[in-house]
């Protein structure tokens, strides 16, 4: 039972299975969904926050059990960790803008954030592919997503800072 538990929430529930592009639609799906919860639902961000630490704790176990008999390490089918990555730059986002909900200016951030996470998770730049290739453990398979989130938040810190010199 807890097998399949754990196969569910590693590839968010069998989309991770799907041929072609499952991180993509995965990352793509959490988009819509945090939209949903923050401008839709008002969650508030504490509530949020405390779903993605259970959620990022609960995938270190999860992945380390679906992973244990596998060969491959980071199988294609794990998207859960682009779930987390995706969703740390649009948290920083939202957190970022406090209860200020301007929807039209969220949807070109959301969209933003979503083109350049799948950039970074996609073409691996150091030390994300450093993680990728020598971390073969759960938190290797979810810190090159962090890492690749992270890369998000700091393209669009410069990205706003030159905005901002500029006008």
């Amino acid at each position: 039972m807890i097998n399949k538990i754990n196969f569910l929430f590693v590839t968010f529930l069998g989309l991770g299975k799907i041929n072609y592009a499952p991180g993509t639609l995965s990352s793509l799906i959490t988009t819509f969904l945090l939209f949903y919860f923050f401008h839709i639902l008002n969650l508030s961000h504490q509530t949020i926050l405390i779903g993605f630490f259970i959620i990022f704790f609960y995938s270190l176990y999860a992945i380390s059990s679906y992973i244990k008999k596998k060969e491959n390490k980071d199988p294609k089918e794990i998207v859960i960790d682009e779930i987390i990555g995706q969703s740390i730059p649009i948290y920083v986002y939202e957190i970022s803008h406090g209860i200020e909900k301007n929807y039209s200016e969220a949807y070109l951030y959301y969209i933003y954030i979503f083109i350049l996470f799948r950039f970074f998770d996609i073409k691996k730049p150091f030390p994300i592919s450093y993680f990728d290739k020598n971390y073969k453990n759960s938190l290797g398979v979810i810190l090159d997503d962090v890492i690749a989130g992270i890369y998000v938040i700091l393209t669009l810190i410069i990205f706003m800072v030159i905005k901002s010199s500029l006008s």
